[in-house]
């Protein structure tokens, strides 16, 4: 059994991506496709949508490799690459919009139960596409709210009202999912 390290693992598939060598795009693709799925997924709720994406984010990658500079993070990265190409996404089928008005949805008792990956994502999918995009950047993806506001071109006090509207939006969600399933 060989052991190698993940350390120098990368470096030498990144080497050669720049290579454009076609035994390392099977590698990549076999060990980031379903990672930058799952990325795809949260953002895109039809999943044949979101697979058209996660191809043109490997595509994208394959093509701008000699672009990573290898002072970051390789995963970061691909990661960045796929939200951009998500929300170009979002943005092109005119999906995107914000709610402004003051919208208030009551909470009637707080969640309490377990639930499954699936299920989480979908409640995150009856989102509406403008507060679920901020949602998503900000809880999952750590973006801070300057940075998708530049990212979304909306303001940092929208971007701060949709994470809030979402809040209140998967808490009653969440409320009913657990009074559905616990009475």
């Amino acid at each position: 059994m060989k052991v190698v390290e993940l350390q120098t693992e990368i470096p030498h598939l990144i080497h050669q991506l720049k290579n454009e060598d076609r035994r390392a795009q099977k590698i990549f693709y076999q060990k980031y496709a379903p990672k930058i799925l799952s990325i795809c997924r949260q953002y895109i709720s039809d999943i044949q949508f979101a697979e058209d994406v996660m191809l043109q984010v490997c595509l994208k990658i394959f093509q701008n490799i000699q672009k990573f500079d290898d002072r970051g993070q390789f995963e970061g990265w691909v990661r960045r690459i796929a939200v951009n190409a998500c929300i170009s996404h979002i943005r092109s089928r005119k999906v995107f919009h914000y709610h402004e008005d003051e919208v208030q949805i009551e909470a009637q008792a707080s969640y309490s139960g377990s639930l499954e990956v699936e299920d989480i994502q979908k409640c995150i999918d009856q989102l509406p596409e403008g507060c679920k995009i901020v949602f998503i950047m900000y809880a999952i993806d750590g973006y801070k709210h300057s940075e998708i506001a530049d990212l979304l071109n909306i303001n940092v006090g929208t971007s701060k009202s949709q994470l809030a509207y979402a809040r209140k939006i998967l808490q009653s969600l969440l409320t009913q999912y657990n009074y559905i399933q616990h009475g």
